[in-house]
This record gives C-alpha cells, structure tokens and sequence, in this order.
C-alpha cells in the first residue's frame, strides 16, 4: 500500500492563509531552505501529517501527497488504470521525484518517489 504522507495546500496571499492556520489550528510554519519560496508545516507532535504551503500558480487548492516506492512504475499504473498525468515527473531538490495526477473522479494527487539527490 501506499499512504499519503504530506500535504500541499495552494494560497493565493500565504501570509495571510499562514495567519489563519497559525491562529485557527496552531499549526507551526518554518521557510524551507530549497530553491522556491514554500513554507514546511507542522501540525502537531506525534502520528498524523505534516505539510507544506506554497503560491498556487492556479489559484488556491489541497494536494494530498502518496508516497511511492517507484515513481515511473506508479506513474504507468495510474495510466494503466484510468488516470491522467497533469504534470509529469519533476525534480523537488534534495526530497524526491514528483508527479502530479488527477484520479478517474478529477480529483488532484501528487505521487512522491524520496530521492535526497533528486535535483
């Protein structure tokens, strides 16, 4: 099986949705030290998710991130099974290769392959 493990939520004004998370969840936001401007988010100690916040380039959305052992494998499985691939295998430096897909119900994923020399 494979779990979500992160999630990545899309703002159009993240100081401002940082703001509401902070003060509606106390979740805790900490800058990234990767080559774009995204926040790390912690929401709480223990098991759960984490996450992260970034500018959505196509307004405001909730990714919920898999975890894969193969990246190109799941990615033929997804086709395989009816899936589309909205962005295929990227690059996140020093985490892993993502691919980002819609379901057969057009709800959006992304599948994550670890990889610290990704990049």
């Amino acid at each position: 099986m494979a779990r979500v493990t992160h999630f990545d939520i899309s703002a159009a004004d993240v100081g401002r949705a940082r703001a509401f998370y902070e003060a509606t969840f106390g979740w805790r936001f900490q800058k990234w030290d990767g080559p774009m401007d995204y926040w790390l988010i912690s929401t709480g100690d223990g098991e759960g998710i984490n996450g992260g916040m970034g500018q959505g380039p196509d307004g405001p959305a909730v990714t919920n991130i898999i975890d894969v052992d193969d990246i190109d494998a799941a990615t033929q499985r997804i086709a395989a099974n009816g899936g589309t691939i909205v962005a295929p295998r990227m690059a996140i430096p020093g985490v892993g290769w993502m691919v980002t897909f819609r379901d057969t119900e057009g709800n959006t994923f992304g599948a994550m392959q670890a990889d610290e020399r990704a990049g």
